[in-house]
C-alpha cells in the first residue's frame, strides 16, 4: 500500500512537465500553427506520450535539429524526434524508427542533372542544413562535392532559389513544396538515402527510454502511428 508521502512523491511526479524538443527545421513533422503553437506529427506523438504518463506536455521548439542534439546533455529537453545517425548516437538513445523520409535534391529546371547518383563531382556546391541528418549523411558518403552550410533546411533552399550553390539537399516533400511556389526549379526523382526518424531521449534516461518504446511498438501495432501520419500528410 502507498504511504502518504508515496503518494504525495507520485503526484508531484506526475505534475512535472515532460519536456519535448520540437524541431520545427523539419516541415514534414513538425510546424507552427497559426496561434504560434506547435503542431505536426512530433508534437501529436508527443502529446500522446504525455498522456500515458499522466504528465503535461511542454513543448521547448528548436529551428534545427543540430541545436536540439547540442542540448541534450544540458537537461533542457527529456524527449526529442530526431533522425537516427551514429554521430548523434554518442549522446542518444534511439527507439525504432516511427517513419521513414527520402533526401533528395533541388535543382535548376534547365540542367542537366538526372539523379543524385551525378551530385558527387568536383566543382559542385550543394547547399545543406547544417547539422540536419543528410548534411551528416552527405558528410560521410561525398568525396569530390563541397557541401554549403547554411543556418537552416529553409535557408538552405531559400539560398539556393536566390541563387547561390548548385543544388539543395533535402526532404523530399520541402522541396516539392519550394518547387511549386517557384518556377524555374524541379527535385530529382530518386533519393540518396532514406532517413529514419525516431524518438530519442538522453542516455540517462533508461525507465522514460523502456516506457516510450512499450508505448511505439504498441501503437504502431494498433495503428495509431500510421493513423496520425497520414492525416498529417493529407492536411500539409
Amino acid at each position: 500500500m502507498m504511504t502518504f508521502l508515496e503518494s504525495r512523491m507520485s503526484a508531484t511526479d506526475n505534475a512535472t512537465p515532460l519536456r519535448f524538443a520540437i524541431n520545427l527545421g523539419n516541415a514534414v513533422l513538425a510546424k507552427t500553427l497559426p496561434d504560434g503553437q506547435p503542431g505536426g506529427i512530433t508534437v501529436e506523438i508527443a502529446q500522446k506520450i504525455a498522456a500515458e504518463q499522466g504528465r503535461v506536455a511542454q513543448f521547448i521548439m528548436y529551428p534545427t535539429a543540430g541545436k536540439v542534439v547540442d542540448d541534450a546533455t544540458h537537461d533542457r529537453w527529456d524527449v526529442a524526434f530526431l533522425a537516427i545517425d551514429p554521430k548523434r548516437e554518442e549522446v542518444l538513445r534511439f527507439t525504432q524508427s516511427y517513419i521513414t523520409i527520402e533526401g533528395t535534391v533541388m535543382v535548376r529546371e534547365n540542367s542537366n542533372w538526372q539523379s543524385v547518383t551525378e551530385m558527387d563531382k568536383p566543382d559542385v556546391v550543394i547547399n545543406v542544413g547544417k547539422g540536419a541528418a543528410y548534411d551528416l549523411f552527405l558528410s560521410r558518403e561525398l568525396k569530390h562535392a563541397a557541401l554549403n552550410r547554411l543556418a537552416s533546411s529553409q535557408a538552405a533552399i531559400d539560398a539556393f532559389l536566390d541563387g547561390e550553390g548548385d543544388m539543395a539537399a533535402g526532404i523530399r516533400q520541402p522541396l516539392e513544396s519550394a518547387v511549386s511556389n517557384n518556377r524555374g526549379f524541379r527535385v530529382l526523382p530518386d533519393n540518396f538515402g532514406q532517413i529514419f526518424q525516431a524518438i530519442c531521449l538522453p542516455h540517462a534516461q533508461d525507465q522514460l527510454y523502456g516506457e516510450i518504446s512499450h508505448y511505439l511498438n504498441k501503437w504502431q501495432e494498433n495503428g495509431a502511428i500510421s493513423e496520425i501520419i497520414n492525416r498529417n500528410l493529407a492536411e500539409s
